[in-house]
């Protein structure tokens, strides 16, 4: 069967209703599509955990219509943190926060703490707006992806690597790719300054612009986060950062390296915003051509090219 939906406000009003009843719908936002469930439904919370083989304490980020829908989930909120939701939300920032009575175990990981995010993709909003018309308060959702894999930035991806683990009554809303295409920037609100546990499209610099506060990325911490092992967001492909592509590899690399004979090109981008919109894409194509190994040449700076060499780091530790 298909599980795939054109958004049409009918369907998003039934995607809604089939969320309050403890469905699991994949709806996207405008870095990658994320798995959902009713963030109280314990049961439904643990359907994701199975589908995605998902380790039980690694938490999931509940996503909440607006700024308002903090008050329901966290508690001590700082006020750097606030100056950040004002600025950044709808938007691809994830804030951590100590947790409010809404958060269960089930949701934290067990941890003290919940992150919380407003997706800025119409889709998306408008699912969890007719989610709180039925009453609901927030939609847990990770990546629509098996767990450690390439997340995935369409709704053909998600239906391609987890429809045989999906129910008749589950649901892919098909809103088109992902406009940025990496997950989320994940900030550490707890401490007196901002920490970044995952790096993404709203970067320190934004960060620190906003709150007037240096953003910092520890070198370790006691907050467990999503895409924070070692190896992550890995294809089949073995992937080789930094090489010389051969005969029967594949290659990401700015369009303005030329492709070597043999090789078969799966990205050519031509901006940081676009390598970033297209990397996800790319290393799902090599695995669908049956490649062996995918050389990708990096981009250099910071900020969000500093993001991409973050996933691509986890995407090839063996």
């Amino acid at each position: 069967m298909t599980f795939l939906s054109q958004c049409s406000t009918d369907t998003i009003a039934s995607a809604a209703a089939a969320l309050k009843g403890g469905a699991l719908i994949a709806f996207p936002t405008e870095t990658v599509y994320g798995l959902g469930a009713d963030a109280e439904n314990a049961e439904a919370v643990a359907r994701i955990y199975s589908v995605k083989g998902r380790p039980n304490n690694h938490p999931l980020i509940v996503h909440i219509g607006s700024i308002d829908g903090m008050n329901e989930w966290a508690a001590d909120v700082p006020e750097y943190a606030i100056k950040l939701a004002r600025e950044y939300w709808p938007g691809p920032l994830t804030l951590v926060v100590n947790r409010g009575e809404r958060a269960k175990d089930f949701i934290t990981g067990g941890q003290n703490t919940v992150g919380l995010r407003v997706p800025a993709h119409n889709v998306a909003l408008g699912l969890i707006q007719e989610f709180v018309k039925l009453g609901g308060k927030g939609i847990a959702a990770p990546s629509a992806n098996r767990f450690g894999a390439v997340s995935p930035t369409s709704a053909p991806a998600v239906e391609e690597e987890l429809s045989q683990y999906l129910n008749p009554q589950d649901m892919i809303l098909d809103g088109g790719p992902c406009l940025v295409g990496l997950e989320s920037t994940i900030v550490d609100c707890t401490k007196e300054t901002p920490f970044i546990l995952r790096p993404g499209a709203v970067t320190a610099e934004m960060i620190e612009e906003t709150t007037g506060l240096i953003a910092l990325s520890p070198e370790q911490t006691d907050i467990r986060v999503s895409g924070s092992l070692d190896s992550h967001y890995s294809p089949k492909a073995k992937v080789v950062l930094d090489a010389i592509a051969e005969r029967g590899d594949g290659l990401i690399a700015p369009d303005q390296i030329p492709t070597p004979d043999g090789v078969i090109r799966l990205a050519s981008p031509r901006t940081i915003e676009g390598y970033a919109r297209d990397l996800y894409a790319a290393l799902r194509s090599g695995d669908a051509q049956g490649l062996e190994v995918v050389v990708v040449l990096q981009p250099g700076g910071d900020g969000l090219a500093a993001a991409i060499r973050d996933r691509l780091k986890r995407s090839a530790h063996e």
